[in-house]
């Protein structure tokens, strides 16, 4: 299935039906009074996050999506019918936005979760509803409410812990492959990888994280250079990044620390946001260095690059060093999770900076 991360749609809910003006006729009767219904509400648009769908293709061939309208009041007392509802099911990780203005409406960020994206009309009042004292012939009645209309855009990012990031052909989808239960496409030529992809990794029972795999970036993706920046949104959520580097170029031309520096280049220039996550290195392909020359090559690679934070050396095709990484990750994501689910502990004002209170 082609991957789609973004679509348009428009939808429409409902209108509600007319009320009617009805008046009760029976025999020996004359003056039987109004009986006119309300018309039927008309049907609600709502979207729910389904976890078996990872891309909104569906939406692509499928544009224009309209509720049921309700049915008119009748005599007799009797109401219209209401409209039937849709649902339009879409991935976890989908943001909803406004395709004239921008503005994001809604967000899918939970497995089943239900929101109405658009209202159905009320249904009209019947001429029952306007009788009274003075008025005992009412001949009025109100049209249904229309149903909200909207022009939507859907735009997917997909729901990880870590993000790999680098160049293509690092080694990102041999590495998503020997940690979780992914199986990219894996080759010897640039741009293997051409849509995201999501891998589970299981470090023990009940203990596990998400890794998603994008395309690889290279220097001037941000003028649209090689696939461009248009995978990076799929990173925006996660809690670390992985910044795989390919420690054993094919051309001996190729200078690893350059290419380091043009990806943290293209990440600055896409989400200053993004920029500013939790970045690990990973030195990767190092069966491919003679023993002998690893460590002066780490060393060499990481004072060049002035680099001060985690460096962590693997082979991802032989899974040396592979199970370090997937702890280390592991307790990373455990602990940010523990520190967005801390409670926030409100302090009274009056002994705020008062260390003895």
């Amino acid at each position: 299935m082609k991957f789609v991360d973004e679509a348009y749609i428009d939808i429409s809910a409902g209108d509600g039906g007319n009320g009617c003006v009805s008046f009760r006729h029976e025999k020996y009767k004359e003056f039987g009074g109004p009986n006119g219904g309300d018309g039927g509400s008309g049907g609600h648009v709502f979207a729910v996050a389904d976890v078996n769908l990872n891309t909104l293709v569906d939406f692509r061939y499928s544009r224009r999506h309209e509720a049921k309208r309700g049915e008119h009041g009748m005599g007799s007392d009797m109401f219209g019918a209401a409209g039937s509802d849709i649902t339009l099911k879409m991935p976890v990780g989908t943001i909803i936005s406004d395709a004239e203005t921008g503005e994001v409406l809604y967000e899918l960020l939970t497995p089943g979760e239900v929101i109405t994206i658009a209202k159905g009309g009320d249904g009209g009042f019947g001429n029952m509803r306007f009788k009274s004292a003075i008025n005992r012939a009412p001949r009025q009645k109100t049209p249904g409410w229309p149903g909200e209309k909207k022009n939507l855009k859907l735009e997917l990012k997909v729901l990880a812990d870590v993000g790999l990031l680098g160049m293509p052909n690092a080694g990102k989808s041999t590495l998503i492959t020997a940690i979780s239960n992914a199986r990219p496409k894996i080759a010897d030529y640039p741009f293997t990888t051409l849509h995201p992809n999501l891998g589970v990794v299981r470090v023990g029972p009940e203990q596990s994280f998400v890794v998603a795999d994008i395309p690889g970036l290279i220097e001037g993706a941000s003028e649209g250079a090689g696939l461009g920046h248009q995978f990076l949104r799929h990173l925006q959520r996660t809690r670390l990044l992985l910044h795989i580097i390919d420690m054993a170029p094919f051309d001996d031309s190729i200078d690893p620390v350059a290419q380091a520096k043009a990806i943290v280049g293209e990440l600055k220039k896409y989400d200053a946001g993004l920029y500013q996550k939790p970045r690990w290195l990973v030195l990767n392909k190092l069966d491919m260095v003679p023993t002998e020359e690893r460590a002066k090559r780490v060393a060499d690679f990481v004072k060049r690059l002035r680099w001060k934070g985690p460096v962590f050396e693997i082979s991802a095709l032989t899974r040396e060093g592979c199970e370090p990484l997937i702890h280390a990750i592991f307790r990373h994501v455990q602990a940010q999770h523990l520190a967005e689910q801390a409670p926030i502990v409100e302090v009274d004002p009056r002994f705020a900076g008062d260390a003895s209170a």
